[in-house]
């Protein structure tokens, strides 16, 4: 369980966004709907630990992982938390399987590499490089990296942003599909996604703030 309370981030700016509490319960996917600017991605960050919030807690599973050093924190999202990104973060002249395999680094255990591919549809794709893929393709080898190392957070920035709706919706399927048990928080401004998920919160009612310039702060 995730646990939002009293939340808070001020940028360089002096701008600060609150956010209203919450609470994230293992086992169920979220959506985290609203406008770009309203504090989505800023969340997640805090989260996985990215960000330090500037007061309040995030508590899961009963440790205040906002109060924890930087060096907990980042542990604890590699070995907990998978992240997908909205722009993807996979390097084009290398294959997915040594896109995935770069986790090795880490010391993640890759064995479930080729049973999650092949969860994704995109298994066949495997010793391709990534700038050979298309859009849909190159979303299915985030998720895919993200998932392997079987983590019990699944924190999605956006995942069909770059996608057309079609693809898009089939994308969120397969995500849901391979994070079943899982504590899934999905960002996204597209409402006709939110009947897959098992709760929708409106962000632009969570939150408190400066939109407009927490969005340049957020990179929305």
């Amino acid at each position: 369980m995730i646990e939002i309370k009293n939340l808070g981030k001020q940028f360089q700016n002096e701008t600060e966004i609150e956010y209203h509490d919450m609470t994230f319960e293992t086992g169920r996917s979220y959506m985290l709907l609203g406008a770009s600017g309203c504090g989505k991605s800023t969340l997640l960050n805090i989260i996985a630990g990215v960000l330090s919030p500037t007061r309040g807690s995030v508590i899961i599973d009963g440790m205040e992982m906002s109060a924890a050093a930087q060096k907990v924190r980042d542990k604890f999202r590699i070995e907990k938390i998978g992240y997908i990104f909205q722009d993807f973060k996979l390097i084009n002249d290398m294959t997915v399987a040594d896109n995935i395999g770069i986790l090795r680094l880490e010391g993640i255990d890759i064995s479930g590499m080729d049973d999650m591919l092949r969860a994704l549809d995109i298994y066949e794709k495997k010793n391709a490089k990534i700038k050979h893929l298309s859009g849909g393709q190159k979303q299915r080898v985030a998720i895919a990296r993200a998932l392997v190392k079987q983590p019990d957070i699944i924190l999605a920035d956006e995942p069909t942003g770059n996608l057309n709706f079609a693809i898009g919706e089939q994308v969120i399927q397969k995500l849901l599909e391979v994070s079943k048990g899982k504590t899934l928080i999905a960002v996204s401004h597209d409402e006709r996604l939110a009947k897959y998920f098992d709760q929708v919160i409106d962000m632009n009612e969570m939150t408190s703030g400066m939109r407009d310039t927490v969005r340049n702060e957020e990179g929305q």
